[in-house]
């Protein structure tokens, strides 16, 4: 609508459009963006024509004023993205499914990866632009910044899966692999590799990928790793196939501002602290261990 300012433009149009804050929140700055009509937490009024040059102009100052308000806002609290894609959910069913063979999850895992990472990179890749000659005349154009390639971190076993094809989504990247396990007993993560650098460049966007963010300790730990090492975790985008509230509970409480893409989110963890209903043991069914 003309004369609108839009304060879900900073979103892609494909992205979800409602926030809701859910209720296994409580008082957090956790917000969830899922598929369906925008809830305005600022009043969208048309400009009235009428009204004077200077009063529209104050309007549009006091609209701006409000848009910038609500981005800082954004920024501060941690945003949980699950992309309404009929295709994630597709690859999110195969990989529910317990009759799923080895082959085929590790399959589906690596796909919904590939779209997750696809979905995380949007407003995030630094950008060239500039002109160049086609075969038909000079066209303005725009690349990936091949100079700052993002640094893709797989939490082993299974995050490998999820980043396999990294690479061909992403034109630049380097890859660090971290290696945790969860003790079964206090369910805390134990670090068996890192093979992180010791200083990471200032600036650098960082690709995280966890299948399972259940009770939040291994991948806590894991940005705690690059944040010591630098790493600013506003530019930490986390990909993973299914979520639960425990493990979001806890990053969005260590990490505000930080940016979670998921396939989908679960209800609840059990006394193991596996999601259910979940998929399972990412890992063992991704390599038939």
């Amino acid at each position: 609508m003309a004369g609108v300012l839009n304060p879900m433009a900073r979103f892609p149009a494909s992205f979800p459009r409602r926030i809701i804050e859910p209720a296994f929140c409580g008082q957090s700055e956790l917000s969830f963006y899922s598929s369906g009509k925008v809830l305005q937490k600022i009043n969208q009024l048309p400009l009235v024509e009428s009204l004077s040059l200077s009063k529209r102009r104050r309007k549009l100052v006091l609209k701006s004023s409000a848009v910038a308000e609500e981005r800082k806002m954004a920024d501060n609290r941690m945003l949980v993205f699950v992309p309404p894609h009929p295709l994630i959910k597709h690859w999110v069913s195969i990989l529910r499914n317990e009759q799923t063979p080895c082959a085929i999850f590790r399959s589906a895992m690596a796909e919904l990866g590939r779209l997750l990472i696809y979905e995380a990179s949007r407003d995030w890749l630094p950008i060239v632009s500039g002109e160049i000659q086609s075969p038909m005349g000079i066209a303005s154009v725009e690349f990936i910044d091949p100079r700052e390639p993002v640094i893709v971190v797989p939490i082993l076993r299974a995050g490998l899966v999820l980043v396999e094809h990294a690479s061909s989504v992403l034109p630049a990247t380097k890859t660090h692999h971290v290696g945790l396990y969860r003790d079964e007993e206090t369910l805390q993560p134990i670090i068996y590799l890192n093979k992180l650098p010791d200083k990471v460049p200032e600036g650098s966007r960082v690709l995280v990928a966890d299948p399972m963010l259940a009770t939040g300790g291994t991948i806590v730990k894991t940005i705690d790793l690059l944040t010591e090492r630098g790493v600013d975790h506003k530019l930490i985008r986390v990909v993973s196939a299914v979520a639960a509230p425990p493990a979001l509970q806890k990053l969005s409480e260590t990490f505000p501002g930080l940016h979670v893409y998921t396939g989908t989110i679960d209800p609840t963890i059990n006394e193991q602290g596996f999601i259910v209903p979940g998929l399972g043991d990412a890992g063992d069914r991704s390599f038939g261990t």
